[in-house]
């Protein structure tokens, strides 16, 4: 009796380390595949993550050089600057997300896509990076910061910065070289009048300055003109000041009318207390 006994639970012990070794393994393998697809998931952000390789900052600076130092004379030209120039917006990469970032204040950004605020520039462009790359127009549009050594991104960083740095013969011929491409490529010269204009603007206000001899300096030919805050605050003055001139005028025309009246009425009473 006790060796059947002794089989019986030998294979009752069996058979509960057998159906825990397979609910183990079921367990790790479930485990290995969330592991796996969450490496998966990474992966494929980072692969998208790597795929753009554009300065954000750079492209900023490229684009606010482009809006205030030519877009005001290709406007005054009428001129429609092609698709295939690469200083029009659509080939902007970060042109999208920049429209939908909105300053609010001094410390107050807010997105344009989910309406998020955050106290500085640069985190709200880690927030584009983070939750908005996919509204990048990765597979049409091009880096705007490749051109900045045509457009002289540099020299306005460094203004704002306060640094210079020493100019090197080999990049300012590569740079006036690019430059020249852009003014050919964007308003050759063939295309009619406005066209030439630009051209030729376009060479004075970039590429010129391309040089280590010095004496020339970018934009030559000046930039967006906007009204000044003394001219701004002058005139709200005076719209907030016109109807008061008014208003004294009135009581001024007023009371000499008055005063005329009461000099009638006395000479009257002198006249009827005059003796006979």
């Amino acid at each position: 009796m006790g060796r059947p006994i002794g089989i019986g639970f030998l294979l009752i012990l069996s058979l509960f380390f057998f159906t825990l070794l397979i609910s183990t393994g079921k367990s790790s393998s479930q485990e290995f595949e969330e592991a796996a697809a969450a490496a998966r998931t990474l992966a494929e952000e980072d692969e998208h993550a790597h795929k753009v390789h554009c300065s954000r900052e750079r492209s900023r600076a490229a684009w606010e050089i482009i809006d205030e130092y030519l877009m005001p004379f290709v406007e005054q030209e009428q001129y429609q600057i092609s698709t295939r120039c690469r200083l029009h917006p659509d080939n902007d990469l970060f042109r999208d997300q920049e429209q939908h970032k909105i300053h609010m204040d001094i410390n107050e950004w807010k997105c344009g896509y989910c309406k998020k605020s955050f106290r500085a520039e640069k985190f709200i462009d880690q927030h584009f990076e983070n939750r908005h790359y996919n509204l990048l127009n990765i597979s049409h549009s091009k880096c705007l910061a490749d051109l900045c050594g045509a457009l002289h991104c540099d020299h306005v960083m460094e203004f704002k910065q306060s640094k210079k740095t020493k100019c090197n013969p080999a990049a300012a011929s590569r740079n006036r070289h690019l430059c020249e491409s852009l003014a050919n490529n964007c308003f050759p010269t063939n295309a009619g009048p406005s066209a030439s204009r630009l051209h030729e603007l376009f060479l004075r206000q970039f590429c010129d300055a391309h040089t280590c001899t010095g004496g020339v300096k970018p934009f030559a030919r000046g930039r967006k003109k906007s009204a000044g805050i003394f001219y701004i605050a002058l005139s709200i003055l005076t719209l907030m000041l016109l109807p008061l001139f008014y208003v004294i005028v009135y009581l001024y025309h007023r009371e000499m009318k008055t005063g005329i009246q009461d000099l009638k009425r006395i000479s009257k009473i002198k006249q009827k207390t005059k003796p006979s």
